[in-house]
């Protein structure tokens, strides 16, 4: 008697139905689309950005990350990134105007009380948080950060925020850039191996070894490098930054050391997460089912086994894009980078307030913004989080 499997077509194995293809299978996905022009368009508006006009760069960014957001996600994100982004910076308006110290003394400390009455005026600081708050937002909507103040003989001159902002942001932003990618590079194999090897004397020293690297703070690490490769060896130098633009090999020689000094805790933090997450990925029942097929162990590792682990690695990333600013002020100020880390540290020493609050306000809205790209990411790598927020 024949049954019904009998009846039933041949099936494609379990894991391979884009491969084999079929009735009810899916289309072999474009993978060179789906990763090619994402990662063509944040390569496009990093060079626009840091190389050409800061100005151009935002903007793109600017209408790339709306239409992503009202495509991925729903209005409603975008309403929720605007009231996050007011919030944010109404705190941090706040907390600025409670540092110590009366600013038009610090800008114009030999200044007559009226060249000193009238900048306080001009700063709005005789004004309610919450007016004051508004005058900013009003201008910074409008691209007006403010003045950054240098005292000479007419009292205090000021220099618009936004070129201070267009020199030092651009600096920044390499320097952290340099040290993800940093990170990444050497933190990815090296989770993936000691994943692999679980248990093994390998696991066990990587996890010493990065421990070890979670202790040292990044700058002891910096005065390290500068010590060994700067003093004793003379390879790169210690201080100071030169642009791309004038020498590509100096640039990387100045930058060399800063980013080590930000990527060596990332390093650990990366392999150690990485690691965890694959471990329990290759428990999994479809890492059996791709053993059992006979797929290459390189296969089952880079292919079936890192995507799904990359979720936990993406978030910390992202999240540590923003953290890495707060490294960064402290290493811009030992090698001396002209990034904003190094503007915020002058800034809070002349009491700059409305540089200050400028800057803030960029990394603030900075870190916003990463972690609502993280968000959209999750969409490209896990279509059904998109699915379920568009059923909502």
């Amino acid at each position: 008697m024949t049954t019904t499997h009998d009846a039933l077509p041949p099936q494609p194995p379990l894991g391979d139905e884009h491969e084999a293809g079929g009735p009810g299978s899916r289309p072999p996905s474009p993978r060179l689309v789906t990763w090619g022009v994402p990662i063509a368009v944040a390569v496009v508006l990093l060079v626009l950005f840091v190389f050409v006009s800061s100005a151009l760069g935002l903007a793109g960014f600017a209408v790339i990350l709306i239409a992503g957001i009202l495509y991925f996600a729903s209005w409603r994100k975008l309403l929720q990134l605007v009231i996050v982004l007011l919030l944010v910076t109404f705190f941090a308006a706040s907390l600025i105007r409670v540092l110590p110290g009366a600013p038009e003394e610090v800008m114009i400390p030999f200044g007559s009380d009226e060249q000193r009455a009238e900048l306080r005026d001009e700063l709005g600081l005789n004004d309610t948080i919450f007016a004051q708050y508004a005058h900013w937002l009003s201008d910074f909507v409008t691209g007006d950060f403010g003045s950054y103040y240098q005292a000479d003989s007419a009292g205090a001159r000021g220099t618009p925020v936004t070129e201070v902002i267009s020199q030092a942001l651009p600096v920044s932003l390499q320097l952290i850039i340099y040290a993800q990618l940093l990170a990444l590079i050497f933190a990815i194999p090296f989770g993936i191996f000691a994943a692999y090897k679980y248990g093994t004397w390998f696991d066990k020293s990587s996890s010493v070894i990065a421990f070890l690297m979670l202790a040292i703070p990044n700058f002891v690490v910096a005065y390290l490098l500068i010590y060994y490769f700067a003093v004793q060896r003379d390879i790169f130098p210690s201080q100071g930054y030169v642009y791309f633009g004038e020498s590509v090999g100096e640039h990387f020689k100045s930058m060399f050391l800063p980013a080590v000094s930000l990527a060596i805790g990332q390093i650990a933090i990366y392999m150690r997460l990485l690691r965890s997450d694959m471990v329990q990925t290759l428990q999994e029942d479809f890492i059996t089912m791709a053993r059992a097929k006979g797929l290459s162990t390189r296969r089952i590792l880079l292919k079936h086994a890192l995507r799904p682990s990359s979720f936990s690695l993406l978030t910390v990333a992202a999240i540590n894009f923003g953290a890495l600013i707060g490294g960064a002020v402290i290493i811009e100020v030992i090698f001396q980078l002209p990034g904003l880390g190094l503007r915020i540290f002058q800034a809070i020493n002349q009491r700059q307030y409305e540089a200050l609050q400028a800057f803030v306000a960029v990394i603030a809205i900075a870190y916003v913004l990463v972690n609502v790209i993280v968000d959209l990411l999750y969409s490209v790598l896990d279509p059904r989080i998109r699915y379920g927020r568009s059923s909502n």
